[in-house]
């Protein structure tokens, strides 16, 4: 039972979750072996455009096999944005890569594409690119860069199942794609997470990766370090129930938005997000809300004041040059990105999970127009 009245996210499980799970049961199918990960894949990979799905453990672990399925090496950079999850960099430095951050666009939240070319040397060798919260990154200009210099691209789709660039799914882009399960994304398995691409070998890489590297032609004869970063049949049928419905979640998602939208655009302390841009409208995976400069409130206040009546919020994510543990293995030093900097500082959100009734909504929107009053 969840402590707040209005929980920042609780996921709807209101499909073919349990007839699917039952199945699982009787079938006596529970492991990473059964029928439903190989049909969640084939369906999700489907969706999304693309020839390959490789279900995984996690989010973080598609990154990393994403990552190691493009060879990267020692030395080698690579180019990804500061305000986004740890998760993200996390492949980059335990390879021994160099990370090379760039700034975020005020208006989208998301990588400031016209910043990235002035940051590509002859080490340069891939780009990740994370969408953030709501609005995909302007991928056109990403990929005739990428093109231009000869760059691998990772998608980070984390943040945007359902959601589209130009009328083409998101996830569909670059060389290999990646996609979280996690109970807050717009589909879920709980933990969980998905490597797309339509590269047979960088399919084939990341599906012996996801097993341990096991030989095909003798089990326990290792040629190569992987992870177990296996899918459980048990994952595979939840997530097969949710992707029936994601057209209807993506629906409520942008529903919710609207709702919020219309209450507290005109409020002049803080910024809501973006609604559209030219070549995507907002999926509100999360609704944003970052405060304007010299506001006489500060975030820690509202976010305090809120949680007093029963509303929960999750600050922004917090920028890659700044977080402690990064610093203190002497990366980013000198580093400055003022727009990143602002928004983890200033932005916070408010409930959004689909589970949220608009009377719980009406209620959000209430206490946080008398908090500010």
């Amino acid at each position: 039972m969840n402590k707040y009245k209005v929980p920042v996210n609780e996921t709807l499980l209101k499909g073919n979750e349990k007839k699917y799970l039952v199945k699982c049961i009787n079938d006596n199918f529970i492991s990473s072996s059964g029928p439903f990960v190989t049909k969640f894949e084939k369906n999700f990979a489907k969706k999304v455009d693309r020839k390959y799905a490789i279900a995984v453990s996690n989010g973080t672990a598609a990154i990393q096999l994403a990552f190691e399925s493009l060879n990267l090496k020692k030395k080698d950079e690579v180019i990804l944005p500061s305000f986004t999850i740890i998760s993200c960099v996390l492949p980059v430095i335990r390879c021994g890569a160099t990370p090379i951050l760039i700034d975020s666009d005020p208006i989208t939240w998301n990588m400031d594409v016209n910043k990235i070319e002035e940051k590509i040397t002859k080490k340069t060798k891939a780009i990740i690119a994370p969408h953030i919260y709501g609005l995909p990154i302007d991928m056109d200009p990403l990929l005739r860069i990428a093109k231009k210099y000869k760059l691998k691209v990772i998608e980070d789709s984390a943040e945007m199942i359902g959601q589209n660039y130009k009328k083409k799914s998101c996830g569909s882009f670059g060389d290999v794609s990646t996609f979280s399960f996690y109970a807050n994304k717009h589909i879920t398995t709980g933990e969980g997470g998905m490597v797309v691409t339509n590269d047979t070998k960088i399919a084939q890489t990341c599906r012996s990766l996801r097993n341990i590297c096991f030989n095909q032609e003798r089990r326990f004869l290792h040629y190569r370090l992987g992870w177990n970063y296996r899918f459980t049949n048990i994952q595979a049928a939840i997530g097969l129930a949710q992707l029936e419905k994601l057209n209807k979640f993506v629906a409520k998602k942008r529903k919710i938005g609207e709702i919020y939208e219309k209450a507290l655009s005109n409020i002049n302390t803080f910024k809501t997000p973006c609604k559209k841009t030219n070549y995507a409208k907002n999926i509100y995976w999360v609704y944003g809300l970052v405060l304007n400069k010299n506001s006489k409130f500060s975030v820690k206040t509202i976010m305090k004041k809120l949680k007093s009546h029963g509303v929960e919020t999750r600050n922004f994510f917090w920028p890659l040059h700044q977080q402690p543990i990064l610093k203190k293995m002497g990366f980013f030093k000198k580093c400055k990105l003022p727009v990143s900097e602002y928004l983890a500082k200033n932005g916070f959100y408010i409930p959004t999970g689909l589970s949220i009734t608009k009377a719980q909504q009406k209620y959000v929107i209430n206490k946080i127009k008398k908090i500010l009053k």
